[in-house]
């Protein structure tokens, strides 16, 4: 192997390592081929420095399965001095023309979807529980079974 093409290699890792400095953590679960409503994913996240920011976001991989333009979550976070957060969350998930949103260059699109910004850290241990729930429109039962969601996942960045 030429040297040149051993410097380029060396370069491209180190900059892939330096372009994720800011990550806390970043995990997947695997749902299946489809997500059922009573699935809880759910993260134990590791204690955050007191007083520093963060940025949390919740990660999606969806394929052409998915059938709908957005997908409702309810998120719980649950804090180091026992307050839990319930937020009920509404992304985008498809173009108007159908396609899929987020980035991937098969079926396969992986979504980071913005959940907290500028959250300041209490020590501590975290915990984040996400459940879908989707609706088809008039319908008051949720959609039992969300085909087209593989895997969800869970995201911390320092903002410093």
């Amino acid at each position: 192997m030429k040297i040149s093409n051993r410097i380029w290699i060396i370069a491209a890792a180190l900059a892939l390592v330096s372009c994720d400095k800011n990550r806390v953590f970043d995990e997947y679960k695997d749902v299946g081929t489809a997500w059922h409503q009573d699935s809880l994913v759910a993260f134990d996240l590791p204690a955050l420095e007191a007083k520093k920011k963060y940025n949390m976001y919740l990660n999606l991989r969806d394929n052409n399965e998915y059938p709908f333009n957005n997908i409702f979550l309810i998120v719980t976070l649950e804090q180091p001095n026992k307050i839990s957060l319930v937020d009920t969350l509404e992304y985008a998930m498809a173009n108007p023309d159908g396609s899929l949103l987020g980035d991937g260059f098969t079926d396969v699109k992986e979504s980071k979807l913005t959940y907290k910004q500028q959250l300041v850290g209490q020590p501590g241990p975290y915990k984040v529980v996400i459940r879908q729930a989707v609706r088809q429109t008039g319908k008051i039962t949720g959609v039992t079974e969300l085909p087209g969601i593989t895997d969800v996942g869970f995201r911390i960045e320092k903002t410093d």
